[in-house]
């Protein structure tokens, strides 16, 4: 299995060169390391939608303000999240020629993830930064490969396999 992962960074870094010490994401997760969740997390869930078996994604890791702005204008919901899922893979989009299918990983789509929410969420949980990121980007990678969770069993569901994803990458939560 291949999976790619784009990382683009916190918005903090992104847009301004002076960034005081209280600024500074606490937590610094590697590309590498994301690869390697995601990668094993793709093992575990063995989506069997790419022929050739490579997967790619974005992950974006922002702030309060430019979360929000993307959940009012595709959710329509004026506020702040945790994390927001755009999945590239619709039920009933068309099909790529065969060749194509087989040259390039499959583009699951983009998990957007709040550091300012994390942050509070952590604090609030009693883990660290780097475990509630992963605790959110599971939930995201879920949410790109088709989960749900429109009722109370479904939500059960899906963070019991959060919890499976968290544990493979030897990262532990308490809910």
């Amino acid at each position: 299995m291949e999976v790619e992962v784009s990382v683009q960074d916190y918005f903090f870094t992104a847009s301004r060169s002076t960034i005081t010490e209280a600024e500074k994401l606490p937590c610094s997760i590697s590309i590498s390391l994301w690869e390697s969740w995601f990668y094993k997390w793709l093992e575990i869930l063995q989506p069997a939608l790419s022929p050739t078996d490579a997967y790619e994604l974005t992950l974006r890791l922002t702030d309060d303000a430019e979360i929000q702005g993307l959940n009012a204008q595709y959710r329509h919901k004026n506020q702040p999240t945790d994390v927001l899922a755009f999945a590239a893979l619709e039920v009933n989009s068309p099909q790529l020629p065969t060749e194509f299918q087989l040259s390039v990983p499959l583009y699951l789509g983009d998990v957007v993830i709040s550091v300012d929410t994390a942050g509070r969420q952590a604090q609030q949980q009693g883990h660290p930064l780097q475990t509630e990121l992963a605790w959110l980007a599971a939930h995201g990678l879920l949410h790109l490969l088709g989960w749900d969770h429109p009722d109370e069993e479904r939500l059960v569901e899906m963070l019991n396999q959060q919890e499976t994803l968290l544990q493979s990458v030897n990262l532990t939560i308490q809910r």
